[in-house]
């Protein structure tokens, strides 16, 4: 058994007001909902900065808690929600992303299995296999490198792990066997370590890489990866990739429909 909790925040430097963009009738926050009620959860709530939010998720039946405006991150924002619920310090939270209308359901029902099935960590997550060579050099796509029992040895915004010399060469090529992954930003948390989060120091490889799963792993705690296949579905983070999530779920409702 889990909680799915949705961070939704109102700003949005590129699309302001997203979590309530309109998808095929209904408010993109409300159909990650959906997703993750889809996923097995015995529990979904929107934890939200904006009463807004919280009044048209309420509209459709949906859960939600008002959270404070100034949190440094969306994990903060998950640890005063899990407060706010009450929830046991042995529960588990899988943070859904708000902005992820796409979400595989069942990658968030195995997301919070792994994690129930990894006593010794704190967190879960996913990552696949890198076959691109833009992606591999591309800063802007996580990688992580992983122990024998794939657990997370760090994430970096760099390529790792470096092939010398498949990569020192003028023309370079991705090795066949090179494990070499891309981090998926969907995590599963014990509900204990989550309200320790905002009281451990932020770590100086964070800041620089800025990316505040490696202050878990500065302090200690193990995370745990999935190894998915395929790529899995993107976010919406420009009004282009509102546009491609509305017409996968206009090609969905056709399909009912025939």
């Amino acid at each position: 058994m889990f909680t799915a909790l949705i961070p939704a925040r109102w700003a949005s430097t590129r699309l302001p007001g997203k979590p309530l963009a309109d998808i095929c009738g209904k408010p993109m926050v409300v159909r990650v909902a959906e997703r993750a009620m889809a996923s097995g959860a015995a529990r979904v709530v929107v934890a939200t900065d904006d009463r807004r939010i919280v009044d048209v998720v309420a509209a459709h039946g949906i859960a939600a808690v008002l959270t404070r405006a100034d949190h440094p991150t969306g994990t903060d924002r998950l640890a005063e929600a899990a407060q706010e619920l009450n929830l046991a310090p042995e529960d588990i939270v899988v943070n859904v992303q708000g902005d992820e209308p796409l979400l595989e359901s069942a990658l968030i029902r195995r997301i919070a299995d792994l994690l129930a099935d990894s006593p010794d960590a704190s967190i879960a997550t996913a990552c696949h296999p890198i076959s691109d060579l833009a992606e591999a050099f591309n800063p802007n796509i996580v990688k992580v490198a992983l122990d024998h029992r794939n657990f997370a040895l760090y994430f970096s915004r760099a390529t790792i792990p470096w092939a010398r010399d498949a990569f020192g060469r003028a023309v370079r090529t991705l090795p066949s066997e090179l494990p070499l992954y891309r981090h998926y930003g969907l995590y599963a948390y014990r509900v204990d370590f989550l309200t320790r989060y905002p009281s451990l120091a932020s770590a100086a490889i964070e800041r620089f890489e800025v990316l505040e799963q490696l202050r878990a792993l500065w302090h200690g705690y193990k995370i745990v990866v999935e190894i998915t296949t395929g790529t899995p579905a993107p976010g919406v983070d420009t009004p282009a990739d509102l546009e491609q999530a509305r017409a996968v779920y206009a090609r969905h409702a056709d399909n009912a429909n025939h």
